[in-house]
């Protein structure tokens, strides 16, 4: 069983529970408005880091991460291997910018940001997923990251409320 640790809209804040909740995670995922490189810094301290830009993100932050990116779920650092691969992930920031059919492209999860509100969905066997926000408080929405435990092809999502940790 893998560990995916999922994380979104901290806009330059990593929060110490965040972090303590992510530990243990064999791979994160940022699902963007980093706010700042050490951010991904910090991430990197635990596991390997996939991460896409946010609409918040702008200069090096900007310049150093894709719009969207396509992750293995069962490989270590998330890349797509030639050998079989496990269940497979697309990641952008806002959900309501997808340009794709998840279910004809392959993908298992789609995972988002943006809106700051924690989201797990099953639709047609994709799995939607938004973490939520482990940044600042943004009206009166939880401070969330996410979780996901892959076993083999089967994957299961959870959310993690980093005020009542």
């Amino acid at each position: 069983m893998r560990t995916i640790g999922i994380v979104s809209d901290t806009h330059g804040i990593l929060r110490e529970e965040a972090l303590e909740a992510l530990r243990g995670s064999d791979l994160i995922i940022h699902a963007g408005d980093i706010g700042s490189l050490e951010v991904l810094e910090r991430l990197r301290a635990i596991a390997p880091v996939r991460a896409v830009r946010g609409n918040t993100d702008y200069g090096e932050v900007a310049a150093a991460l894709p719009n969207t990116d396509v992750v293995d779920l069962s490989a270590p650092d998330g890349s797509l291997s030639q050998e079989g691969r496990g269940p497979v992930a697309y990641v952008l920031h806002g959900h309501l910018g997808l340009d794709l059919d998840p279910e004809a492209s392959g993908f298992r999860v789609v995972g988002s940001g943006h809106t700051h509100e924690p989201l797990i969905r099953e639709q047609a066997g994709v799995l939607y997923f938004n973490p939520g926000s482990a940044g600042p408080r943004r009206f009166t929405l939880p401070v969330t990251v996410g979780r996901l435990l892959v076993d083999g092809e089967s994957v299961e999502a959870e959310i993690i409320d980093l005020e009542g940790a």
